[in-house]
């Protein structure tokens, strides 16, 4: 392949994060903005519909071949899942009840969470907080991968390997990068989440169970929509650490696309974040971003330069919590 560039350690700064101080200029400058803030009066009907479509698949397939299971867990409902995981992330900003409903916030993400078959959405709100609060930050932010991850994932064929085994890394760096007690919600949400799978396999089988989990799986590692997880924060150019996307598959994703508004205002609902670039077009129009998801998964795999290590890190202090 000629000569071989890798990178053998992240990217280190000595910096904060450019999203606070481009947050306090574009309020000074278009205090406006404040009022894009609040609830998204419509997202908890779009999540409702889509748990529903989700649990009527489930008796639609009980009967079908495997191969069939497989081929509609990966083209449609994976796609429904990956969609309601970033529906989750949402409501963790408590964009569907609003800040003084933050209860009601974590019990409907473990409602939009039963399709998905794993518990997932109290895990992923203890953990999001640190990457918005500490983004890069060592030990705290377990967005970033492992040493060992950018060490060895670092040729094509394992980097392909390692967006296939996306979702076992979310679910287990946590583990070793940043271990929390378990909350009282986690424990709801894995008693609500299984008593549904067994309610979902004592009705139908075991199909459906795989048909949930196995999107899931599927649709979160080596698929189109997953390309945002490498597109928000790879450092594709040196310098910039978070990246937007405009594309289409921002209708499926809850404007997901929209990342570089969404960290500097994480509380305006996706739905919302469109008007942020409009508002303030000049800081955004010149960023560099992404035009294509599928393109970015292609250049991760087969461009040297860029890899797991391919991301901005540095030394954060734990802020004082009461």
């Amino acid at each position: 392949m000629g000569n071989r560039v890798t990178r053998e350690d992240f990217e280190w700064v000595y910096t904060e994060q450019p999203h606070t101080q481009r947050r306090k200029e574009i309020l000074a400058k278009y205090p406006e903005i404040k009022t894009l803030m609040g609830p998204d009066p419509l997202l908890k009907w779009i999540v409702s519909g889509m748990v529903f479509i989700q649990f009527l698949a489930c008796y639609l397939v009980k009967d079908l071949s495997w191969k069939w299971i497989f081929f509609w867990a990966y083209a449609f409902g994976g796609c429904i899942n990956h969609s309601l995981t970033l529906a989750i992330h949402d409501i963790s900003h408590n964009v569907a009840f609003g800040n003084k409903q933050a209860r009601w916030n974590r019990w409907f993400a473990v409602f939009a969470n039963l399709p998905v078959g794993i518990p997932y959405s109290a895990s992923f709100k203890k953990y999001h907080i640190d990457h918005h609060r500490y983004l890069g930050g060592d030990g705290l932010d377990v967005d970033i991968p492992t040493d060992f991850e950018g060490w060895f994932f670092s040729t094509p064929l394992r980097k392909l390997l390692w967006l296939f085994l996306q979702p076992l890394f979310y679910s287990l760096r946590p583990l070793y990068v940043n271990p929390k007690t378990i909350t009282q919600m986690e424990i709801f949400n894995a008693l609500v989440q299984f008593s549904i799978d067994l309610i979902i396999y004592y009705l139908w089988g075991l199909k459906p169970i795989i048909y949930l989990i196995a999107g899931t799986i599927l649709c979160m590692g080596l698929h189109p929509i997953s390309g945002h997880f490498i597109a928000e924060h790879y450092m594709f150019l040196k310098g910039y650490e978070t990246y937007s996307y405009y594309g289409p598959l921002n209708w499926l994703t809850f404007n997901v696309g929209y990342h570089m508004e969404h960290h500097d205002f994480p509380s305006i609902p996706g739905c919302r974040l469109p008007m942020v670039k409009k508002i303030a077009a000049e800081y955004y129009d010149n960023l560099p971003h992404h035009q294509s998801w599928i393109r970015v998964l292609w250049d991760f795999v087969f461009d040297d330069a860029i890899g797991p290590y391919s991301r901005v890190k540095r030394l954060c202090k734990l802020a004082n919590e009461s």
